[in-house]
C-alpha cells in the first residue's frame, strides 16, 4: 500500500531562489575572489618584485589554478584594481537614481565618492597599492586606463543634459558638460592621492567635499538647469526688492544649490 505523500516543508534551495538574489550571491563570490588574487598579487609584487611574479605564482598564492586566475583578469598589472568594475557600476547606479531636482554636477560629484569610499574602506591595502603604482610603469598605466572609465560615464551623464550635437556660435553647453566632467574627476584625484602620500590618514570626506565646492563654484552656474530644464522647478529663485533680497526655495532643495543660487544673485546685484 503506497503512503500518504507528505507535505514538503525544506528551505528553499539556490535553485529556487529569485535570480536577483542568486546574481547577487554570484557578483559577491566573484567580487571576494577578484579581491583574494589581488591581495595574494600585492603580497609577491612586494616581497618578490613585479617583474619576478609571475601569474602561476599569484594563483599557487591564493590557492586556485592558473585558470581561474585567468576567468578574473587578463595580467597580472590588471589583478592590483580588483574593485574598480564594481565601483563604476554603483557610481553609474548613483546616477541613474538621481533625484530629479538635483543638479547634474552634484549627481557626477555624489557618484565619484563611491571611487573614494573603494580607496577608504581599506586605507592600508590602498596605500600599498598607490607605492606600487608609483613604482611599476605597467601599474601606473592600468590605473589611468581605471580613471579614464569613469572620466568617460561622467562626460556622458553631464553630455546628456544638453545637445550635444548643437555647435551653433555662442552655445558652449556641450564643452563646458566635458570640461566640468574632467575636473570633477581631477579634484578627486588630487584629495586622493594627497590622503594617500599621508599614509591614508585624515578627513579625506571633508577634503573631497571642499575640493567639490570648487568645482561648483567654478562650473555650476554654466551648467545651470539641468533637469530643471526638461520640466523639474528650479531648486530656488531669488528677487530683489530694493535693498532687500528675497529668495524663495523648494523645501526638499539641497541647502547647497539654494545658497549657491543666493550668493549668485548677491554677486550680480
Amino acid at each position: 500500500m503506497s503512503q500518504p505523500a507528505k507535505s514538503s516543508s525544506r528551505a528553499t534551495s539556490a535553485s529556487d531562489a529569485p535570480e536577483s538574489a542568486v546574481g547577487t550571491r554570484a557578483a559577491a563570490q566573484r567580487l571576494k575572489m577578484r579581491r583574494e588574487l589581488a591581495a595574494a598579487a600585492m603580497e609577491l609584487f612586494a616581497t618578490k618584485g613585479y617583474e619576478a611574479t609571475t601569474v602561476d605564482e599569484i594563483a599557487a598564492t591564493a590557492g586556485v589554478a592558473r585558470r581561474t586566475f585567468f576567468r578574473h583578469f587578463r595580467s597580472k598589472e590588471e589583478a592590483i584594481f580588483p574593485d574598480h568594475d564594481d565601483t563604476l557600476t554603483r557610481a553609474e547606479a548613483v546616477l541613474d537614481v538621481a533625484p530629479a531636482h538635483e543638479h547634474p554636477l552634484d549627481t557626477v560629484c555624489r557618484g565619484i565618492k563611491e571611487v573614494m569610499k573603494m580607496y577608504a574602506a581599506s586605507p592600508a591595502v590602498s596605500v600599498e597599492r598607490y607605492r606600487l603604482t608609483r613604482e611599476v610603469p605597467a601599474l601606473r598605466e592600468r590605473e589611468i586606463a581605471s580613471v579614464a572609465r569613469y572620466e568617460r560615464l561622467f562626460t556622458r551623464y553631464l553630455l546628456a543634459h544638453f545637445d550635444e550635437q548643437d555647435h551653433h556660435a555662442g552655445n558652449d553647453d556641450p564643452l563646458l558638460a566635458e570640461v566640468a566632467a574632467s575636473a570633477v574627476v581631477t579634484a578627486h584625484n588630487h584629495v586622493l592621492r594627497r590622503w594617500l602620500r599621508a599614509g591614508g590618514q585624515g578627513d579625506v570626506e571633508g577634503q573631497l567635499d571642499h575640493a567639490f565646492s570648487i568645482v561648483r563654484k567654478t562650473f555650476g552656474s554654466g551648467i545651470g538647469a539641468g533637469r530643471s530644464q526638461a520640466g523639474a522647478p528650479a531648486p530656488a529663485a531669488v528677487r530683489t526688492e530694493g535693498e532687500v533680497l528675497v529668495a524663495v526655495a523648494r523645501t526638499d532643495a539641497p541647502l547647497d544649490e539654494v545658497m549657491r543660487t543666493i550668493e549668485e544673485a548677491l554677486r550680480n546685484k
